[in-house]
């Protein structure tokens, strides 16, 4: 079923770049609604547990400017996320001894059992949510996602010159 028909919308969309659009912005709701429903029974948000992930693969603890450079999703307050994290015993701050304006976050021995729990499932969603599509598929969509990133950087860019 094409988008139009899913949305039982009566008229054509006005354009190409309406319709894909449209479809990421459908497409992106509902992927996000699957994978925070999993999250969900952890206690955890997207972006608690991007933060999570991002400090369990590092080699190291990160300040929240570096956590907010790696997210997922744009984020306004990375401080936030790490203050309700903390209140779990997920993450621990810890400020830097040769400037003590820094504060470093590290996971805890506990944040990393949860991001353990979560790999199998997460895994387990992420192959059912794009097993219909073959890697060849998987690989152009990477690509031309690619291509949309890059227009979008580029119209920020005008926008903010």
């Amino acid at each position: 079923m094409n988008l139009r028909e899913e949305l039982k919308r009566p008229v054509p969309f006005a354009s190409l770049e309406q319709e894909a659009l449209l479809n990421l912005l459908r497409v992106g709701d509902q992927l996000d609604n699957k994978v925070s429903r999993l999250f969900r029974t952890h206690g955890l948000t997207l972006s608690r547990f991007n933060v999570l992930r991002n400090l369990d693969l590092a080699d190291r603890p990160l300040t929240c400017g570096e956590i907010g450079e790696r997210m997922i999703q744009v984020v306004p307050a990375v401080t936030s996320l790490v203050d309700q994290l903390e209140k779990h015993d997920l993450v621990v701050r810890r400020r830097c001894q040769r400037d003590r304006r820094v504060v470093y976050i590290a996971i805890t021995d506990e944040g990393r059992r949860l991001c353990e729990e979560l790999r199998d499932p997460l895994a387990q969603l992420e192959t059912r949510l794009m097993g219909k599509m073959t890697q060849k598929d998987l690989k152009s969509l990477i690509r031309l996602l690619g291509k949309v990133r890059a227009s979008i950087a580029s119209a920020e860019e005008a926008d903010a010159g």
